[in-house]
């Protein structure tokens, strides 16, 4: 959370470190790392939940702020008090779809782990294909990180809408089913005539998926196999994230085998929840829409 004055901006971290927050500094370079800097040359501080917005107005990362952390900047810099701290629990989602594969979290870049994820998820589940895709844009790294662990070629597959939002956040199911096939679109010929291999990074609802087995289909795919970059999404979230009620996630209402009927795809694998540990090297995380258990 960030609070700004006339003449001052303060950042708080939650105590788990749940939700990731970061600073960066404008045409200032003393000082780096130090959490009880007071640096007058530095000419503007920023805070920003990803590191891409430091990027993006050509600023200097300098670090996360620490889970229960208040960094109060003003006139005289930037100052540092810990207030309560509590094992860092980051939220594993943002590296599975929120954050942009361009940020690094907590020293752990968003893309390699998403590449890494899918690696694991080859080792899980592979299948006899032609061509991997993946779902732009989130699902691009896992796909990638599956098509070199698997030895099955990489091709683009398909071309996303810029335009378009999140579809898992619309309203209405009417407004998500319209919005897959205005976001996304297939390239007809990556796919005609192939068994493909389509990595995603999560099943929520199951609108997504269902229309994108469709639009592949309809380009000529003659096998579609899905397989999704984490674990299935059995609980909402209740820190931060406006997820659906338990009732409208698919996975906590079917089985696996029924989620396939219901997407249409020819195959259906999940990483597993061990394994998206494993592509991580930790545990450190909230996973509580993956198995229920939240830090708070």
């Amino acid at each position: 959370m960030c609070i700004m004055t006339e003449n001052m901006l303060i950042g708080i971290r939650d105590p788990n470190g749940i939700r990731p927050l970061c600073i960066g500094v404008l045409e200032g370079q003393s000082g780096v790392g130090d959490k009880s800097l007071k640096c007058r040359d530095a000419k503007a501080y920023i805070l920003a939940s990803e590191s891409c917005a430091i990027d993006s107005v050509n600023a200097k990362f300098l670090r996360d702020v620490e889970p229960g952390e208040i960094v109060i900047i003003n006139q005289d810099g930037l100052e540092s008090v810990d207030i309560n701290k509590n094992t860092k629990q980051t939220c594993i989602f943002e590296y599975v779809y929120f954050a942009r594969p361009d940020s690094e979290i907590d020293g752990i870049p968003v893309q390699e782990a998403r590449y890494r994820m899918g690696q694991v998820l080859a080792e899980e589940s592979n299948v006899e294909a032609d061509v991997v895709i993946g779902v732009p844009d989130s699902g691009l790294g896992a796909a990638m990180g599956y098509s070199r662990a698997s030895g099955i070629p990489y091709v683009t597959g398909i071309i996303k809408n810029k335009y378009i939002g999140r579809t898992f956040i619309a309203p209405t199911q009417k407004e998500r089913e319209n919005m897959v096939f205005v976001k996304l679109n297939a390239i007809k010929s990556d796919l005609m005539g192939k068994r493909v291999i389509v990595i995603d990074d999560s099943i929520v609802r199951g609108t997504t998926s269902r229309r994108l087995v469709q639009i592949l289909r309809r380009a000529g795919a003659r096998e579609v196999h899905f397989r999704v970059s984490s674990p299935p999404v059995k609980f909402p979230c209740h820190l931060g994230i406006d997820t659906p009620s338990k009732n409208e996630l698919i996975s906590s209402t079917h089985e696996l085998e029924e989620i396939r009927k219901e997407i249409g795809a020819d195959s259906l694998a999940f990483i597993s929840l061990q394994g998206m540990i494993k592509a991580f090297g930790d545990d450190t995380f909230c996973k509580g829409c993956f198995n229920g258990k939240y830090p708070v």
